[in-house]
């Protein structure tokens, strides 16, 4: 079922500026095939921002294909890297809205939605919040906002059990007095207008994340600017519980009933632990789960990119 490799690389043959309010302004841009059915991928951090591997997991001759950086991050303009920008506005409610939005500005009626990490969060919540325009929902590295995800991953004891390396390379920015909450105290760093203060601590934050997203370790990126947009939107978010109800993904999960979906999770994934895909699988009827054996994280590990490939493949409207 499906290809073990992206397809090939392909451009975009539209893209624009969309104005969504609150003096954001948030890249979109389309390609595959124009008359295709069409598709939207909602990345994940909050703050990473889409790349040009992420058209690659749709067959371009079937689907329309719709990347979008969400607000603040990527070619969306204002950037959070900026640390005197006003982020208030930037909220899941806000994100919902704005994936409406953009569906309407690109006369789409309905789409299938792919989400993976936060994306499959903020894929969750439109999908609960306009289910009438979601054809298919293909959703990875489940994160439900639960109250037990942040000290799992931002607090010693969880997952720093697995890498006291790199814990140790995330904590040495922030004083011992002030690590009883680092969530406050990295947000704290990463507001300074102070390069020498927020960009360490951005670089530290990310790399946190980067050593425990894949199963096999890889090279660490020294994007500052891309570093700081993540570290800033996730310390809000999370700080924040998402800005969700606690609970609501699971609760409103009813409305997900008539949705076709996939979830895929690796077995390995220690920043989204499949307990959460097992319990969004139970809440969401006639939802289909696999977890991946060989997998962490990542969206790329050969079993988990099958597995997505697969299911954009299946829910092709024509196959070869």
């Amino acid at each position: 079922m499906g290809l073990t490799t992206f397809y090939p690389p392909i451009e975009p043959h539209d893209s624009g500026m969309l104005d969504v309010g609150d003096g954001d302004l948030l890249y979109w841009e389309v390609s595959g095939n124009p008359c295709g059915k069409p598709a939207v991928l909602v990345h994940g951090g909050p703050g990473a921002g889409t790349s040009p591997l992420h058209r690659r997991v749709f067959d371009p001759a079937a689907y329309r294909i719709v990347l979008f950086d969400q607000r603040n991050c990527g070619r969306s303009i204002p950037h959070a890297s900026e640390p005197e920008i006003d982020l208030s506005a930037n909220t899941t409610a806000n994100l919902v809205a704005d994936m409406e939005r953009l569906r309407e500005h690109l006369g789409v009626d309905r789409w299938l939605v792919f989400g993976g990490s936060w994306g499959s969060t903020l894929a969750l919540a439109y999908t609960e919040a306009h289910p009438s325009r979601v054809t298919e929902l293909v959703v990875r590295g489940v994160y439900l906002v639960q109250e037990s995800d942040e000290p799992w991953c931002y607090a010693e004891g969880g997952v720093s059990r697995l890498f006291p390396d790199a814990w140790e390379r995330f904590v040495a920015p922030i004083p011992e007095d002030e690590r009883g909450d680092l969530m406050a105290a990295y947000a704290r760093r990463l507001a300074s207008p102070d390069p020498a203060v927020h960009g360490p601590a951005a670089l530290a934050w990310t790399h946190w994340e980067d050593s425990a997203g894949a199963l096999l370790p890889r090279p660490l990126d020294g994007d500052v600017r891309a570093a700081l947009a993540v570290a800033r939107l996730e310390s809000r978010y999370f700080g924040a519980g998402c800005f969700l109800e606690p609970g609501q993904l699971l609760r409103d999960a009813g409305r997900l009933a008539g949705v076709p979906g996939v979830i895929v999770n690796g077995r390995y994934d220690l920043l989204t632990p499949p307990d959460a895909a097992w319990a969004l699988h139970e809440a969401w009827p006639g939802s289909e789960l696999h977890l991946v054996p060989d997998a962490g994280h990542a969206f790329d590990e050969p079993g988990t990119l099958h597995l997505l490939i697969g299911a954009t493949d299946r829910f092709r409207p024509w196959t070869e």
